[in-house]
């Protein structure tokens, strides 16, 4: 009896190492213009190729603009990192998709959407979301840049096995609740470091009923309780989803791997080393409150004092709310917001865009609020074109952006000034994240949305209809 990962890790154990680490064979390596150029001059030292370039896709993500991409790069820095990656892939014989390609875009959404992520994969990137393509039944994570030059060599990783656990969320979710309120209810039950050393599979009748955009914002933020990965059984929607697109098999070929693919799940009885089981009725719409993920609430519930837990926890959370401007026991109801981010990794795909669209539809910017919404690729912009979408956010005031990175983090030009609060469907609320003293609230799409029209934290089941 086997649990979902081990029928996947033990598929690519090339060689066990006595007391040591597995040498681990990757399927797919993601890379991007941040963590892959010193990979590169690495190999060049050695005086070695790229082992296998075709089952390496490249893009850059986290350092380009969102306005004007047709312009030559003003940023300095991040022009040289574009165009280094560029040389690089060039140099090597990767598939490269830069800016101006029709399918450029988020390396975590480009792969889904291409194709190139198929369950029973391991999937790696120098880059900690890549845990995103988990909702595929894959084994993906992050890993650094001189392990990314070690897969660029080898197509090999040498890991240790981490443990598993099991979060299994059953019942209906309610009105209103996304998967991005799933994962942030989870990991502020969990703590930011309650995963810490191991790689989890989400599992449960509330799991199972999500979309696969759904589930790919929920494995995203494995990382956020100290995970390795998440990962989610495929079934027939995972397969739906995967079969047409450009990169997937065809034909016979799919047909075959369809079949291995519907062997991919954790055998009943397959031992676990920590199982949790959450109800979905208990979940609401989510926001955070301090600086890391797992100091979230239910957008309508009160700051907590830090009651019950450690004098440690207890100072974290004091020194989170100095720099938040908040203070225990008080509601986030109300408070006015300077800016509002919906995109990346975890919330930039059509249907996160749809979604706020179901809230903005109608309804004007509010006039106290900077509102940037940046598609995760060219294929998601060029869907909401079509779908109208952009359309309605410009009759409320609103800007459709170029894909990127953007203000999740603060890498490229759409940074949050110091001081101000941006309400963000990202995936990190680090102080400093989106900006030196940038202060962010991390919640979902229908949320940020709601914040986006009415200029303060708002519940999103007073504007749904």
């Amino acid at each position: 009896m086997k649990t979902l990962f081990d029928k996947i890790w033990d598929a690519h154990v090339v060689k066990k190492i006595d007391n040591g680490p597995d040498v681990l064979y990757i399927d797919k390596h993601f890379i991007h213009e941040v963590t892959s150029p010193q990979a590169f001059d690495g190999l060049r030292a050695r005086k070695i190729p790229v082992f296998r370039p075709n089952q390496v896709v490249a893009t850059p993500d986290h350092n380009v603009p969102t306005e004007n991409q047709h312009l030559p790069i003003v940023d300095q820095l991040s022009k040289k990192q574009v165009e280094k990656l560029t040389e690089n892939c060039n140099e090597f014989g990767i598939d490269l998709y830069g800016l101006g390609h029709q399918k450029h875009g988020i390396v975590h959404i480009i792969g889904p959407e291409l194709g190139h992520t198929q369950p029973g994969m391991t999937i790696v990137c120098g880059d900690s979301h890549t845990a995103t393509h988990g909702a595929f039944g894959t084994i993906a994570f992050g890993i650094g840049t001189s392990e990314v030059e070690m897969v660029l060599a080898t197509q090999c990783l040498l890991q240790y096995r981490p443990k598993k656990m099991r979060i299994i969320v059953n019942g209906q979710l309610k009105n209103g609740v996304t998967s991005k309120d799933i994962i942030l209810y989870i990991i502020s039950k969990l703590t930011a470091s309650g995963g810490t050393g191991y790689f989890i599979e989400y599992a449960g009748s509330a799991i199972e009923k999500l979309t696969m955009e759904e589930r790919m914002t929920i494995c995203n933020m494995s990382i956020e309780m100290g995970a390795r990965g998440g990962l989610i059984a495929p079934d027939a929607k995972t397969i739906d989803y995967v079969e047409g697109r450009e990169f997937a098999p065809k034909g016979a070929d799919f047909n075959k791997m369809k079949a291995y693919w519907q062997t991919l799940y954790s055998d009943k009885g397959a031992q676990f080393d920590k199982e949790y089981v959450f109800d979905a009725e208990d979940i609401d719409p989510m926001i955070t409150y301090g600086t890391n993920p797992g100091m979230g609430m239910k957008i309508d519930a009160f700051i907590p004092n830090g009651e019950n837990t450690s004098a440690a926890e207890k100072s974290d959370v004091e020194k989170s709310l100095k720099y938040m401007g908040f203070n225990t026991k008080e509601s986030l109801i109300g408070k006015p917001v300077d800016y509002v981010f919906i995109g990346s990794c975890t919330n930039g795909r059509i249907e996160d865009l749809r979604m706020a669209a179901s809230i903005i539809k109608g309804r004007k910017k509010a006039d106290n609020v900077t509102v940037w919404i940046v598609p995760g690729s060219k294929l998601v912009e060029q869907q909401a074109i079509e779908e109208g979408l952009k359309d309605i956010f410009e009759n409320a005031g609103i800007q459709l952006r170029q894909p990127g990175c953007s203000a999740c983090l603060a890498m490229n030009d759409d940074k949050i000034p110091a001081g101000k609060y941006a309400v963000s469907t990202s995936n990190r609320n680090f102080e400093g994240r989106q900006g030196p003293g940038a202060r962010t609230l991390l919640a979902g799409p229908l949320v940020a949305a709601a914040a986006a029209v009415t200029g303060k934290i708002t519940n999103p089941l007073e504007l749904l209809n």
